[in-house]
């Protein structure tokens, strides 16, 4: 089995890369790293180097990112997966450097979304100089798409060390790699896909107060705020350019007590479900899998 350590990143194709920029900095408030590479912009939310790489490119997501421990660690997860039947390829130099780790490997999972495997992330000391008072103070977790949310479970499950915390229904399973309720969730959709990206923030006045911001910019406000019963997480979803649907939650569930959790059935259909405070519950939009050639 492979242990993932942690999240790492999300790589995202964008059209406009000026205009994907400005609204991660601008709106979402995250920020921009000093330019090092042409056609790249990272962005940064907390300890990272950066969580979100936007690449100038075909619309959709490139890769989502994970951690192992090190560089022993990322050469056993690549002969674990090809040994599984995986075609895994190595970074070169120049792409590892682009993503800030020593070195990576990436493969698609069986449902076509396309994973990273990272050892080594740089790590920076410095304040997050966040663009405007959003109150981000972490990248939380990320969701991905597949058309069945049980075999995507047995996948994340059977290979890495990822433990499911709650199910919703047949439409979403939300798992764990540390105590915290969840780091990824997979939701049922028929194409590979970021369904969304999470930023945790201070408190829950940040998330009503990032609410009225949005609202006053004209930003489509997906879902909420509300607040999950699974997570107990209060949330604010929000859509940004080219399909991209972003993420700010307050007030995460940790799961201290491993031997005594006990994943729980919600019913989407059933009032409260999805969310306590009984509001809207329609699904957020995804950006889909870029179909790719050669790695980004």
């Amino acid at each position: 089995m492979i242990e993932l350590t942690d999240i790492a990143y999300v790589r995202s194709g964008v059209t406009d890369l000026d205009r994907a920029t400005r609204f991660a900095t601008d709106i979402v408030g995250l920020e921009l790293a000093e330019p090092s590479e042409s056609g790249v912009a990272h962005l940064r939310a907390d300890h990272r180097h950066h969580c979100l790489a936007l690449v100038e490119g075909p619309s959709g997501v490139l890769a989502s990112g994970f951690e192992v421990a090190d560089s022993d660690a990322l050469a056993l997860a690549e002969t674990e997966l090809e040994g599984r039947g995986f075609r895994v390829t190595r970074g070169t130099a120049g792409e590892a450097r682009s993503r800030r780790v020593r070195e990576f490997i990436g493969f698609d999972d069986p449902f076509g979304n396309h994973l990273e495997l990272v050892s080594q992330p740089e790590t920076i000391t410095r304040p997050v100089a966040l663009t405007r008072t959003s109150g981000i103070n972490e990248f939380g977790h990320l969701c991905l798409d597949a058309p069945d949310v049980h075999e995507a479970y047995r996948f994340w499950n059977g290979t890495f060390n990822a433990r499911v915390s709650d199910w919703i229904g047949d439409n979403a399973c939300l798992m764990r790699i540390d105590p915290v309720h969840h780091k990824l969730a997979v939701f049922r959709g028929d194409e590979p896909g970021l369904c969304h990206m999470n930023f945790q923030v201070d408190t829950i006045d940040d998330v009503f107060r990032n609410w009225h911001f949005l609202q006053e910019h004209g930003v489509q406000i997906e879902q909420g705020p509300g607040r999950h019963p699974q997570s107990t997480a209060v949330f604010l979803y929000f859509l940004g350019p080219e399909g991209f649907t972003y993420e700010y939650s307050f007030g995460v569930r940790r799961i201290e007590d491993e031997a005594a959790w006990r994943p729980r059935t919600f019913d989407p259909d059933e009032p409260g479900s999805i969310d306590m405070w009984l509001g809207p519950t329609k699904r957020v939009s995804t950006q889909r899998q870029v179909v790719k050639t050669s790695v980004h």
